[in-house]
């Protein structure tokens, strides 16, 4: 799945649209190395999303289309 569409079904980012500015700023890794919005993005990666003072990780266990806010939740584990 693309990255910009897994981060808006993962609900990380709220559009589609948004991440994929946020790929192009470099503001997105996958495994360390910075990511274009149409990477790929395979199970048991790693995403690390610098969102303003923020700084998120999370390592993915599904890749799905989820519409669900519970579901969208399934997508991933937070890494701290």
């Amino acid at each position: 799945m693309r990255l910009d569409k897994f981060l808006k079904n993962s609900r990380l980012i709220k559009r589609r649209t948004i991440a994929k500015e946020a790929c192009e700023k470099g503001l997105v890794k996958i495994n360390d190395k910075v990511s274009k919005p149409s990477d790929d993005v395979n199970i048991d990666d790693i995403l690390t999303l610098k969102l303003g003072e923020r700084e998120i990780k999370v390592k993915v266990k599904d890749i799905s289309d989820v519409n669900s806010k519970k579901d969208a939740e399934t997508l991933y584990d937070r890494i701290d």
